[in-house]
């Protein structure tokens, strides 16, 4: 992972609208994001994912980490990606992020490279939301349907 410090630019503070809901789910929690683009959608799911976790309202942006994910397939790609936004919190920097911002979207190799923009979680100032323990490929679906302008995605976490 490369650790980029300081020197934020105006637009790296600019957080986008939600685009993403919490699905009922038996003992586990569905993330249903969407947005103007694939790409975007795929952004929304991981902010989903870390809104799960804690009120991102807490969240500062102090820091930005850079992660990439490889699948050889759109679901495999998906489920990389948002593993990797994961593994950035469960281990050192602890990372909550409040932003993230892919840069590289490329579906005909299936590789992500994605800025991550937040802080370290900390007990006391972030509220504690459910732990994720896991990404699942159960009932995961990724509607890409540019003629309509519907870009969708949905991944079941177990908590």
């Amino acid at each position: 992972m490369d650790e980029e410090m300081g020197g934020f630019t105006h637009d790296d503070l600019i957080i986008p609208p939600v685009k993403y809901e919490y699905l009922d789910h038996t003992a586990d929690v569905q993330l249903h994001a969407w947005g103007d683009s694939l790409k975007e959608a795929f952004e929304q799911c991981g902010m989903a994912m870390f809104g799960y976790m804690t009120d991102l309202a807490y969240v500062q942006i102090k820091e930005v980490h850079t992660i990439e994910a490889n699948a050889d397939d759109m679901m495999g790609l998906l489920y990389h990606f948002l593993d990797e936004l994961l593994y950035l919190f469960s281990v050192e920097p602890f990372l909550i992020c409040k932003k993230l911002v892919i840069t590289e979207f490329n579906t005909e190799e299936f590789r992500i490279v994605c800025k991550c923009y937040g802080e370290e979680f900390q007990i006391g100032k972030h509220p504690q939301g459910s732990e994720v323990k896991a990404i699942t490929y159960s009932a995961m679906q990724i509607v890409d349907e540019p003629k309509d302008n519907r870009f969708e995605v949905f991944v079941i976490i177990d908590i």
